[in-house]
C-alpha cells in the first residue's frame, strides 16, 4: 500500500511547518511507493533544489532506507559507486530524504526536502516522517 494524498497533505504540513519555524526557503516533495510525487512544495526556494528534493525522496523509496545511509553505502563502493549515483535516472545521496512508514512499519513513501543544509533538510524531512505515524 501506498501513502494516500490526505496521509501526505498531513506530512506535507508537518514539513512545511518545521521549515518555516527554521526559516528556509526549501522543496518539499513526497513519493508514493513507486517513486511518483504525490505532493510538493516549493517554500520560494530556487528553482535549482525542485529537481533535489524529488530525486532524493525517489532515491529514499527505490532502496528503502534514508539517504545519508545509502550515501554510506554508495561512499563504501569505491570505484562502483559511479554506476550506483547514475542508475535508476540519477540518485541523489544527500541527506534530506527520509523513508515513509505506516503503524506497522511498512513503507508507504517518502519525502524529501532540499535548498537548506543536508542536517537542515533532514530535520525537516523527518518532521514530515512523524506525521504519517
Amino acid at each position: 500500500m501506498s501513502i494516500t494524498y490526505n496521509e501526505a497533505a498531513k506530512v506535507l504540513d508537518a514539513a512545511k511547518e518545521k521549515a518555516t519555524q527554521l526559516n528556509i526557503s526549501v522543496s518539499i516533495a513526497i513519493v508514493d511507493t513507486g517513486g511518483h510525487l504525490v505532493s510538493f512544495a516549493r517554500l520560494d526556494s530556487v528553482y535549482g533544489v525542485i529537481d533535489f528534493a524529488i530525486k532524493k525522496a525517489r532515491t529514499a523509496v527505490m532502496f528503502g532506507i534514508d539517504n545519508d545511509d545509502m550515501g554510506t553505502i554508495i561512499a563504501g563502493a569505491s570505484m562502483h559507486g559511479y554506476g550506483m549515483l547514475n542508475s535508476n535516472q540519477g540518485l541523489l545521496t544527500i541527506a534530506g530524504g527520509v523513508v515513509l512508514k505506516n503503524e506497522a512499519g511498512r513503507v508507504i513513501g517518502a519525502i524529501a526536502s532540499s535548498g537548506g543544509t543536508p542536517q537542515q533538510d533532514k530535520e525537516i524531512a523527518s518532521a514530515g516522517a512523524q506525521a504519517v505515524l
